[in-house]
C-alpha cells in the first residue's frame, strides 16, 4: 500500500492520454458541473419563489417543500443512475441527475432566503398597489441576489465533485471517467495521481474563487471567520 502511495503521488505521470486531452476532460467534467448549476439555478428560482411562506399561498408553499424535500433525500449518484437507465449512458444522464437534485437543494436555499427578507419592505409596496412581480423584482431580489449568487456557486462546487464520480458510472466522459479507466482498467499508478493533482487544483481554484466571492459580496462574514 505504501509503495503505490508513494509511486501515485510522488512520481505522477501521463502514459495513455496527453496534456491537451487532459485538459480536455477537466473543461467536459466542468462544463457538466455548469449546466446542471445553471439550469438549476434557473428553475430552483421560479419554484422557490413558490415555496417561500411570505410569497406564497400556504398549500402551494406546503406542496412544493414536500417535493422537493423528497427529491433531495434521494442521493444525487442515484438520481444519476436512474437517469443513466432511462436516458441511457452519457452526458445527459449525468446532468439530469445532477440537475434533479440541485434543484431540490437550491429551492431549500433559495426559499429560505426569500423569507429572511424584512417583512416591512413587502408590506410597504403591497400598500402602494404593486403587484407580485414587482414586489419580487423590487424588493425581495435586490435583498438576497447576493445570497442566491453564494449559494448558486456553493452548488456547483459540489456539482464539479459528483461530476468526477458520475464520470464512469454515467459514462459520461470527462477526467472522473479517465480516472476510472487509469484505476480500474489499466491500474497506471502513476497516471491516477496525475489526475488526482488535477482534480485537487481545480477543486483548489474553486476554493479561492468562492473565498473572492465571499469578500466581495460578504465582507463582513469572511471577517467574522
Amino acid at each position: 500500500t505504501l509503495h503505490n502511495i508513494r509511486v501515485m503521488f510522488f512520481e505522477p505521470g501521463l502514459s495513455h492520454f496527453s496534456w491537451g486531452e487532459a485538459f480536455y476532460q477537466v473543461g467536459v467534467t466542468l462544463g457538466l458541473g455548469v449546466l446542471a448549476t445553471i439550469f438549476g439555478a434557473i428553475i430552483a428560482f421560479f419554484l422557490s419563489l413558490m415555496a417561500a411562506e411570505n410569497l406564497s399561498k400556504p398549500w402551494l408553499s406546503n406542496t412544493v417543500r414536500v417535493v422537493v424535500a423528497f427529491i433531495r433525500a434521494v442521493p444525487t449518484v442515484l438520481w444519476v443512475l436512474i437517469f443513466a437507465i432511462a436516458a441511457g449512458l452519457g452526458s445527459e444522464a449525468a446532468v439530469l441527475g445532477m440537475l434533479f437534485h440541485s434543484v431540490a437543494y437550491l429551492v431549500k436555499a433559495f426559499s429560505e432566503s426569500f423569507e429572511e427578507v424584512n417583512p416591512g419592505i413587502i408590506e410597504a409596496l403591497r400598500a402602494t398597489g404593486s403587484s407580485w412581480w414587482h414586489i419580487v423584482i423590487n424588493g425581495v431580489l435586490p435583498s438576497t441576489f447576493t445570497y442566491l449568487l453564494s449559494w448558486t456557486f456553493l452548488r456547483f462546487e459540489i456539482n464539479f465533485s459528483v461530476a468526477v464520480a458520475m464520470g464512469a458510472a454515467a459514462g459520461a466522459g470527462g477526467i472522473g471517467f479517465e480516472l476510472f479507466m487509469a484505476s480500474g482498467f489499466y491500474f497506471d499508478l502513476r497516471e491516477v495521481g496525475f489526475i488526482t493533482y488535477a482534480i485537487l487544483i481545480i477543486a483548489i481554484i474553486l476554493e479561492v474563487f468562492s473565498t473572492r466571492l465571499k469578500e466581495r459580496y460578504f465582507p463582513s462574514s469572511v471577517k467574522t471567520r
